[in-house]
């Protein structure tokens, strides 16, 4: 290696002693079959959520054009592999303007920009319509614990893509709140959520005025995965 490169990888080295992710010291992840730039300000995507994906890809609707609404789009993994491989148009949200910046990058970068709108939205403050399908990955960490996250998490992703408040439930109560609005008729909500909290988040859902469909596991066999449909 040039002396450029011998101390560019020893900085490198240095980043991952104090815990800095392998995939933020790259900026890349593949994540189902593509590859998506990762930054500090966006959770790094995680392989239970292209579970989600093939849930999402699943209900789409195939007889017509859908509508399909990504909430807390984070890096736009969920919303750009969507418009990759359905025929939806997409509206993708997040609370964070910089997350919304790279969602919006790796979308351009994967050719999908023409399929999906970009809103920075907290839920569905900013979002006007009725959607066949809505799928989220919210917070679901329960603020006590994330002290005791692996350090890579704790202290190098945003605590507002984890944090999921006290019960670990408070994004999931504040979606559940819109969700009705927000369903065209026979629509599906599909979740991504702790996996001890499956019968609450289902509780949840049914006081809302949904049809809870089913309970889904991860590949660990964790219930990880809730789907429900508007009646």
């Amino acid at each position: 290696m040039s002396p450029v490169e011998r101390d560019r990888f020893r900085e490198i080295v240095k980043q991952r002693h104090r815990g800095v992710p392998i995939q933020q010291l790259t900026g890349e992840v593949m994540f189902f079959g593509l590859p998506f730039r990762v930054r500090p300000t966006a959770l790094i995507p995680r392989p239970e959520t292209e579970e989600l994906v093939e849930f999402a890809l699943e209900v789409i609707p195939r007889d017509r054009p859908a509508t399909v609404l990504d909430l807390g789009t984070g890096s736009g993994v969920i919303a750009v592999c969507l418009a990759k491989y359905a025929a939806a148009t997409v509206v993708a949200t997040d609370i964070s303007a910089d997350a919304l910046a790279l969602a919006k990058d790796n979308a351009s970068r994967l050719q999908v920009s023409d399929r999906i709108q970009f809103i920075e939205s907290d839920w569905f403050a900013g979002i006007d319509g009725t959607f066949d399908v809505i799928v989220s990955n919210p917070p679901y960490i329960e603020t006590g614990d994330l002290p005791t996250l692996q350090r890579e998490v704790r202290d190098h992703e945003p605590h507002i893509a984890l944090d999921g408040g006290e019960s670990g439930l408070a994004s999931i109560e504040a979606l559940a709140q819109g969700v009705h609005e927000h369903m065209a008729p026979g629509g599906k909500l599909l979740l991504e959520i702790g996996d001890t909290q499956a019968e609450a988040v289902m509780m949840l859902l049914k006081e809302a005025g949904l049809e809870t469909d089913e309970i889904r596991p991860d590949i660990a066999g964790k219930e990880r995965f809730v789907i429900a449909r508007c009646p």
